[in-house]
């Protein structure tokens, strides 16, 4: 028992490891811990939110309001974990190479152009709420109630981005445990705000669902604050200067080549998936919609942790490239693959078996419950074959090959998962129920397609 508290410590201190020299398995697992912790806490917003929004008066418009905007705001999400995604494959390429100043002038780099790209979508989403969530299929009387909340998550962009892009730049570096704490500091502060906000408290007034988006906003400022500290102040490996905020563009021209693939891979991915809440809404209506809703945020809450033991590979495979260790780089991505199908396997029998009673904590309106737990049961039944993508994507990623999985997504999803869903959907009048067995179908294609390029090693040859 000693052994393992000496090493959970380890995986949850700040302090610097040289991931290309120890055993595979101890890195693995180092990086896994503070990783899936930190998706974990990063999926918690939304679940928060939906609880307390989801027991308000107006709860049918309020879950579809929160669903539909994480829904728009994906877009967003995929610029800033594009962005990242170039962050951590160039800081721990450098890392690797033992060159953590240049890893530190390439954070700052990436920092500048993503604040420029996320302040523009944000000014627009501030102006266009309304008429954004109408055009996701909301009714008009359900947006102008939603409008708000809307407003105030799309105004709040810049900290979104800058949350998901510093973590990466930490993930990169090898310190996961920073990354960890900044959304276990913006979580606390938001479990604490949300019921305040929403409910009211002494001389705070009630704001109802509008009080669910300031209390997230405060929260994840918190923990932008939090890392700020890290990256300028604190003594780490990257450590920035205001010097480093001058524009190199050919350090910005080779982020960008990475990058932008990367932001096209989520944009792809998130399009898909706000094809598909559209499709549920006007094919299921408004409880259909919310119950959709209910179950891509437990699906993301429980699956987001695998999403950050996948993160292992990546920042692995950067560092050991970078040491010029490419069969370790090769090792690190099939350790982590198994541990994945381990967690997936495990996550699959909770939603089978515990479903309904997971649904329950959210909403207490049986349409809305029915529909969840139907989604649950069909979307989990590919769940092993999604635990081996994510690492395999995040390999590729983590090498600097980000038009790989760019064009996976394309084919996966547009030229195959939206035509599925429309079709079943429409055309076999399934409804709902088309769209969400479109979902694993389209996941376990891409991810053997992802395993058979993965095991050709083209990515080996990538220059970062």
């Amino acid at each position: 028992m000693k052994k393992y508290f000496t090493f959970l410590k380890k995986a949850f201190s700040e302090e610097e490891t040289d991931y290309t020299k120890i055993s595979i398995r101890s890195a693995v697992l180092l990086l896994a811990i503070p990783m899936m912790l930190e998706m974990a806490m990063e999926s918690v917003f939304a679940l928060v939110d939906l609880y307390f929004v989801g027991h308000l008066k107006e709860s049918g418009y309020a879950i579809q309001t929160v669903g539909l905007t994480e829904s728009i705001l994906t877009i967003i999400y995929s610029i800033a974990i594009g962005m990242s995604m170039a962050a951590t494959a160039v800081v721990a390429r450098r890392i690797g190479e033992k060159n953590p100043e240049q890893a530190s002038k390439s954070a700052a780099q990436v920092i500048s152009v993503s604040f420029v790209i996320t302040s523009i979508l944000s000014l627009f989403g501030v102006i266009y709420a309304q008429e954004l969530l109408i055009l996701m299929g909301s009714k008009p009387e359900a947006a102008v109630y939603g409008k708000d909340f809307t407003r105030i998550m799309m105004g709040s962009s810049v900290i979104i981005m800058l949350l998901f892009l510093i973590n990466g730049i930490f993930r990169g570096a090898g310190n996961a445990a920073i990354a960890m704490k900044s959304l276990w500091i913006a979580n606390i502060a938001n479990i604490i705000l949300c019921p305040i906000l929403i409910r009211g408290f002494g001389p705070i007034p009630t704001m109802g669902l509008t009080g669910a988006a300031v209390a997230t906003t405060i929260g994840r400022s918190t923990g932008v604050l939090y890392q700020l500290y890290h990256i300028f102040i604190a003594d780490s490996q990257v450590r920035i200067k205001i010097s480093y905020f001058k524009p190199d563009f050919k350090l910005i021209t080779s982020i960008v080549k990475i990058a932008m693939p990367g932001i096209f891979q989520f944009v792809i991915a998130s399009c898909s998936w706000i094809f598909l809440a559209q499709l549920v809404a006007t094919t299921g209506g408004e409880n259909a919609s919310a119950g959709y809703q209910t179950a891509l945020r437990l699906m993301m809450f429980f699956m987001l942790p695998a999403w950050g033991l996948s993160n292992a590979a990546s920042t692995l495979v950067g560092q050991n490239m970078g040491a010029g260790e490419m069969l370790r780089a090769e090792e690190s991505v099939m350790k982590t693959v198994k541990y994945n199908v381990i967690f997936m396997l495990v996550l699959s029998l909770i939603f089978l078996l515990l479903g309904d009673f997971l649904v329950g904590f959210f909403t207490e309106q049986t349409e809305i419950k029915s529909i969840a737990k139907n989604a649950l049961h069909i979307m989990s039944v590919g769940f092993v074959f999604y635990g081996i993508g994510m690492v395999t994507i995040n390999a590729f990623n983590g090498a600097g090959d980000t038009w790989t999985p760019t064009w996976l997504n394309f084919f996966g999803f547009w030229m195959f998962q939206i035509p599925l869903a429309y079709i079943l959907s429409k055309y076999f009048e399934m409804g709902p129920k088309g769209v969400f067995i479109s979902i694993p179908v389209a996941e376990t294609f891409i991810t053997i397609v992802a395993f058979i390029l993965f095991k050709k090693g083209k990515w080996k040859l990538i220059k970062v």
